[in-house]
Formats: structure tokens, sequence, C-alpha cells
């Protein structure tokens, strides 16, 4: 059974982004996508990503000219209408319950992981369903004071692993049910 991952990246006093959704903080900071608990290892078991409308909308304002990065399919949650600009490539718009597009990923994953690629909502709201294994984070050493929650709700967790990437502490939890 694949698991479902949010793995993201979050200041010292949890958020990840600012309240205007900007990363600014986070894409000035030294890491090593191949070094301890890296993008590069974790990317290669990933079958399948969701993300919410926000997220989704920074990749593209931030990235116009990019193609779009992933190459399994992605389901935007999101109530707004998107002029598509992702080339061929498979993203699925969605207002579907959390539990008819998890299996939905499941199916597409074919035995890989899952990515709740953001925000803390859409990771909760899995949460809220028992739908999400594992949070990966990344800690960044800088605060914000306010912005957008790494998961903002109640989510026990129990840490299973601990490095150092870079200036990040890096933290690996199962949720604990």
């Amino acid at each position: 059974m694949p698991r479902t991952v949010y793995y993201t990246a979050t200041t010292l006093d949890g958020f990840i982004a600012t309240p205007d959704h900007r990363l600014d903080w986070l894409l000035t900071r030294q890491v090593d996508n191949d070094g301890p608990m890296g993008y590069d290892t974790f990317i290669a078991d990933i079958g399948a990503i969701a993300m919410g409308a926000n997220t989704y909308r920074w990749i593209l304002d931030n990235h116009p000219d990019m193609e779009w990065p992933y190459s399994m399919p992605a389901w935007v949650f999101t109530h707004r209408d998107f002029d598509p600009r992702t080339d061929g490539a498979d993203v699925r718009y969605t207002q579907q319950p959390i539990t008819v597009v998890h299996k939905e990923m499941t199916e597409a994953a074919a035995g890989k992981s899952l990515w709740i690629v953001g925000g803390g909502e859409l990771a909760g709201q899995f949460a809220d369903h028992g739908l999400l294994d594992e949070v990966c984070v990344s800690i960044a050493p800088i605060t914000l004071g306010a912005g957008q929650p790494l998961l903002p709700r109640r989510v026990e967790m129990k840490l299973t692993e601990l490095a150092q990437n870079g200036e990040f502490a890096c933290a690996r939890y199962a949720i604990v049910r």
C-alpha cells in the first residue's frame, strides 16, 4: 500500500508561506537535493501528487516559462477556473471529496507513494480522513511571525527520523492514529 506523505518546508515558527503566499524566505536557503531527506530521493518514489489552488497558482505565477515540473499525475483541489498552462501534463482539477481523490491517486500511483505538495489545509484534510501517513518537513532557520500555517489543526505524530541538510533541520514524522 503506498504511503501518503506531506513533504514540505516550514519556517521555525511553523509557516509554509508568507500571508500573501510568497516563498522568497525559502528560495534563498542552501539545501542539497541529494542530501539527507532530500528532494531527489523523495520524488523518485512518488506516483501521484495533490495540491491546493494556492500552491498551483504559485507554481504557474513564479515559473511562467518553465515546463510543468512533475511527470506524475497531479490533482489540484480548487473551486477556481484555471487557464491550463501545463502543455500536455496530467493535471486534474477537482472538487471531489478527499476520499474519492485519494482512491484515484492510489490507483494512478501504481504502487508508489502519494505526495501532498501543499498547502497545510489540504494536508490537514487528508489527515482528518485518516489518509495521511507521514509528514516530512524541512525547517528553515527563519521566522515570519505570520503566514500560511504548516498544519492548521491538531495532528498527533511520532518522530521517526531527524537529519541536517544544508541550512535545514529535517524531520520525518509518522501519523499516530
